[in-house]
């Protein structure tokens, strides 16, 4: 197969083009960057913001499926399948688990009960279009530069699957982690571990609380199947671990592969410093299930957790945060908590 993708360089990008090479499809990617003139890729120099522009480019090499990593809005979605139509036959859409209702729900942007679980593909999506206020999006594009103004996953997908023309996928992702992570998601543990904690303090609501975590090339894996079988086309899927580890679960699992001989300390939220607590609804659990990928698509992970893990551990000791919000390492309130609770 011809594959274009889009903002295909990235934490997910480059461990999905690695598989698509290794299994023998032709890829060319749409990006800011240089093309590695070593490689066997074809590239495409460009913003994703200016599409039209390589329109003449894009119909050269051809591609029988676009993937768009990088769509935040669905003015984007129209744009990425205004250059598919009458060139590729489908498009390959990354969306995010926080297209559900019970992200609302946690996050307090909507009202009701809470959603039932699992989650699955048919599960309630989020009616308000805003999940993130203007802070935390300005915060995420500090990390994610393809992130706008508009984010709202929720009309990306409905952008790419609405087309008369061009067939759609779409891959709701979990948090996912690993090398590359520019959330730098195990930092806050590794720091405490490094730092001589002796004991690492959760919230009770947080150390209960279940959200869906993945390991980048196994998220890039199930991209890949998703990519390269046709039945995918029209279909939505969930990827995931599972089962959906509790907060306290990871992080007892990512502390076992350093060697740290310390506690962690569950006290009750209204104990807890308050650089410490949940922000969020805890009681909405995020538990989502993968079982139609598996069973579609065949999809298995082919990295283990506790392999994927020791192999983020040993990135993050090797690449430290360029910044780093130190008011979320209050060690003195923490002490006073332990000392409180004793």
């Amino acid at each position: 197969m011809r594959i274009l993708l889009i903002g295909g360089n990235g934490f997910i990008g480059a461990p999905l083009t690695r598989e698509l090479l290794a299994c023998g499809h032709e890829v060319s990617i749409l990006h800011r960057g240089h093309g590695d003139s070593a490689t066997n890729l074809r590239h495409i120099q460009g913003d994703r913001n200016h599409l039209p522009s390589y329109r003449e480019a894009v119909q050269a090499f051809s591609p029988d499926v676009i993937v768009d990593l990088i769509l935040s809005s669905g003015g984007q979605a129209r744009e990425s399948m205004d250059l598919a139509r009458g060139i590729a036959r489908r498009m390959v859409a990354l969306s995010s688990q926080d297209a559900y209702r019970a992200w609302g729900i946690l996050k307090g942007t909507e009202a009701g009960a809470l959603e039932p679980l699992p989650i699955t593909e048919d599960s309630s999506l989020r009616s308000a279009p805003k999940l993130y206020p203007a802070e935390a999006i300005r915060a995420m594009q500090g990390i994610l530069g393809w992130v706008n103004e508009e984010y709202d996953k929720v009309a990306v997908e409905q952008t790419v699957m609405n087309s008369p023309d061009v067939a759609g996928t779409i891959l709701r992702l979990p948090m996912i982690y690993g090398p590359g992570d520019r959330f730098h998601r195990f930092f806050p543990l590794l720091k405490r571990v490094a730092d001589g904690r002796r004991s690492i303090l959760l919230a009770d609501d947080l150390a209960a609380w279940r959200a869906p975590r993945g390991y980048v090339d196994n998220v890039a894996h199930a991209i890949a199947l998703a990519i390269i079988h046709e039945k995918a086309a029209g279909r939505i899927y969930n990827v995931c671990e599972e089962p959906c580890a509790s907060e306290l679960e990871w992080e007892k699992r990512i502390a076992s592969q350093t060697n740290w001989a310390g506690e962690f300390v569950v006290l009750p939220a209204s104990q807890t410093p308050r650089h410490l607590r949940f922000a969020g609804n805890p009681r909405q659990h995020i538990v989502v299930s993968s079982e139609k990928i598996r069973k579609e698509l065949g999809y298995t992970e082919g990295i283990d957790t506790d392999e994927a893990i020791r192999r983020t551990i040993s990135w993050e000791e090797r690449n430290s945060p360029a910044q780093v919000d130190l008011g979320q390492f209050d060690y003195a309130a923490e002490d006073q908590a332990l000392t409180g609770a004793a």
